[in-house]
């Protein structure tokens, strides 16, 4: 028996070669997708008004590599407010036809236009009633044909040197897709506290949800001390809290500044004996504020905004409820 039997023979990896390779690849792809917004028109704008009219599901189906570009697809429209769910096509003809009805929408993805399986199902989608939107690469096609309206994804030619895998032809259709889910999301008017129900969990889930309140240093872990205190006791407080930073407070605990670790710097290049210093004349009058009601993640925007590491947290009021760093953003998964 051959013992090379089954083997792939070795490559020898010519470095110039398979960078220019790979650029011609992203070349062809962003070519492919520029060239969609040119045909963009009135069966797109047909295509939206149907999905906006659904009263049902938005049903996507795809066979090969358009069912992984449609499960995709399904998955976006689903988490920005079309409720939506895929269906491989074989599988509808074996009984999970019955998860369609009248009051859906069938969104089709095929590059031929052709493929069996769809075409197969086709006639009773069209007796059930359901709306009927292709996006295929060839407007020609059967499925083109019998869809209320067809999206046009054809590509001058695929990525892959052979012609043969699809590359530019799959990536045309997963940005067409992102088109029809964001001018959804935008025409519903879907917004950040939409978005973040139906995304609880990792990291996303984190900077959706999470507000000031929930991450903010408050209560006996807040660092504060009096206007007149001297910058000696301004330092303990800071090293007993650890947060690189007091707050600046009146004797009825309102925020009058903060001390961080960057005014400490500034402060010992202008004073020679640090006990004499009172924190008033070192510290950043005011600082910079924001609401307990407001999401995490427009706090760390807001430090990057206006180059500063802390916040003060305060009520509508003007009472200071805590403070909050970017270690304390880091720590809850926001950054």
């Amino acid at each position: 028996m051959d013992p090379t039997h089954g083997t792939r023979p070795s490559a020898t990896l010519d470095d110039d070669a398979v960078l220019q390779l790979a650029r011609d690849v992203l070349d062809t792809e962003a070519d492919a997708v520029r060239q969609l917004a040119s045909r963009l028109g009135e069966p797109f704008l047909h295509a939206c008004r149907l999905l906006l009219a659904c009263r049902g599901r938005v049903v996507v189906l795809g066979m090969g590599k358009s069912g992984h570009i449609g499960g995709k697809l399904a998955a976006t429209l689903a988490s920005t407010g079309t409720p939506a769910f895929f269906v491989h096509p074989g599988d509808a003809s074996h009984g999970d036809l019955g998860m369609i009805t009248a009051q859906d929408v069938v969104l089709a993805l095929s590059n031929s236009g052709e493929t069996t399986e769809l075409l197969l199902i086709l006639p009773i989608i069209r007796r059930l009633g359901a709306g009927l939107i292709a996006i295929t690469g060839s407007p020609d096609s059967t499925l083109a044909r019998e869809a209320d309206v067809n999206l046009d994804a054809s590509v001058e030619r695929e990525a892959c040197p052979l012609g043969l895998a699809p590359t530019a032809s799959t990536t045309a259709a997963l940005a067409l897709g992102d088109a029809l889910a964001v001018a959804l999301l935008q025409t519903r008017g879907f917004s950040r506290d939409d978005f973040s129900r139906s995304h609880p969990g990792g990291k996303l889930g984190r900077r959706l949800l999470l507000h000031v309140a929930d991450v903010m240093v408050s209560g006996e872990r807040l660092p504060a001390v009096t206007a007149d205190a001297t910058l000696t006791e301004a330092l303990l407080e800071m090293t007993r809290k650890g947060l690189g930073m007091t707050a600046i407070v009146d004797a009825d605990g309102g925020a009058l500044g903060i001390f961080t670790d960057g005014d400490l710097r500034r402060a010992l290049e202008k004073v020679d004996n640090i006990r004499q210093v009172v924190v008033r004349s070192v510290m950043t009058p005011g600082g910079v504020r924001i609401g307990p009601h407001e999401l995490a993640v427009e706090a760390a925007e807001l430090m990057q905004r206006r180059r500063v590491n802390a916040l003060l947290v305060e009520d509508t009021d003007g009472r200071l409820l805590g403070a909050l760093n970017t270690h304390t953003l880091l720590a809850a998964g926001v950054i």
